[in-house]
């Protein structure tokens, strides 16, 4: 009894400690590496072969290439889907990366901090890794032009900083 105990125990560890995870991916997976979102859809949010998006609903706010990694940014209204959810939540900006090889770049810490029509400038709001982008839902809830400072420490170690702007009508 004593051998079949030293054997089990470190297995039913083993087995817990790698089955414990799964519920954890299954939720990122369903939102493409955002577990705090769970299943929600945000539409078709599928990148094109040269980065752009497909969805016509999505607004391209342009491309900038710092130090050789190209941005490009995106603004999606998710507003009508939130409020189903009882969130307040108006949009869902993210941002692709291409490296100097001209490969996606899926892994680094982004954020954006966002500039309001009226001037006021937001806490930076921390961006995720989600099907070949980086991205948020913020509140854009006044019309106007918007700013958004982007800054990022990609794998190469290396900060940068890219700004885009897009008018709320």
């Amino acid at each position: 009894m004593k051998r079949f105990a030293q054997i089990f125990v470190p297995v039913l560890i083993l087995a817990v400690l790698v089955a414990a995870p799964l519920p954890v991916l299954a939720a990122m997976h369903e939102h493409g590496g955002s577990s705090s979102m769970g299943s929600m859809d945000h539409g078709s949010m599928k990148m094109d072969d040269h980065g752009g998006m497909k969805d016509a609903a999505t607004a391209m706010l342009g491309d900038q290439t710092v130090e050789g990694v190209k941005a490009m940014a995106h603004l999606k209204d998710v507003k009508a889907a939130m409020s189903k959810m009882g969130m307040k939540e108006t949009h869902h900006f993210m941002v692709n990366f291409l490296g100097k090889d001209g490969k996606p770049i899926t892994e680094g810490t982004v954020a954006v901090k966002i500039k309001s029509p009226a001037g006021k400038e937001g806490e930076a709001i921390a961006l995720m890794g989600m099907q070949g982008h980086f991205g948020a839902d913020v509140v854009l809830a006044e019309q106007g032009a918007y700013e958004f400072k982007v800054g990022t420490k990609l794998p190469d170690g290396t900060t940068r900083q890219y700004e885009f702007k897009y008018e709320v009508k």
